[in-house]
């Protein structure tokens, strides 16, 4: 997510804000490659044989995105911070759609180590961690944000930054704040404390 193009990116997509359908087709071909690398940077965490593909994973964010009315860009930063999140409800909603045909009775123990190694090979991990994100959300936005983006968004500090407008330095304390808070939230130790 450099900085290269920001101001043609940032004007197409205040244009197409604005009721322009022809800034989204010159749009298209200067973001859909940023989309990509995002949905392989978190396509390369699935486990081998996922059957979601990334050129699906960045087809759908694309869809959602264009057909999303009302959003207000600001800037190239808005638009990749949407892009991560809907990445990450496509991916969720998926995963709980699989799930559902083969939910079993009982909890289910899941744990969270200092990478978030979130891979496919348990579905559940990622529903967790989706519910986990939620509560941290709600005690803290900005660091759920921030693993939003980095982990949903393969957005990197810089990036996560850019996007937040906060320093890297913010981002790197919000981002271990907030591995510490969901591994203690995915391993059952903060569930019974308000």
């Amino acid at each position: 997510m450099g900085t290269a193009g920001t101001p043609n990116i940032t004007g197409l997509l205040q244009a197409w804000s604005g009721g322009n359908p022809q800034a989204l087709e010159e749009l298209i071909p200067l973001v859909y490659n940023e989309l990509h690398r995002v949905a392989r940077a978190y396509m390369r965490r699935q486990r081998p044989g996922q059957t979601l593909q990334t050129t699906a994973l960045a087809n759908e964010a694309y869809l959602r995105l264009a057909g999303a009315q009302g959003l207000n860009w600001k800037d190239r930063a808005h638009f990749f911070a949407v892009a991560a999140q809907m990445m990450r409800r496509f991916l969720v909603d998926a995963t709980r759609a699989r799930c559902a045909a083969k939910r079993q009775a009982g909890g289910l123990r899941v744990t969270f180590s200092d990478q978030l190694p979130i891979r496919a090979e348990e579905d559940a991990t990622l529903l967790a961690l989706d519910d986990a994100l939620s509560a941290l959300a709600k005690h803290d936005a900005r660091k759920a944000r921030v693993v939003e983006l980095r982990y949903f968004g393969g957005l990197s500090v810089d990036e996560t930054a850019e996007v937040l407008k906060i320093s890297p330095q913010s981002v790197l304390r919000d981002w271990k704040l907030a591995k510490v808070w969901l591994a203690r939230e995915l391993s059952g130790k903060g569930r019974d404390e308000p």
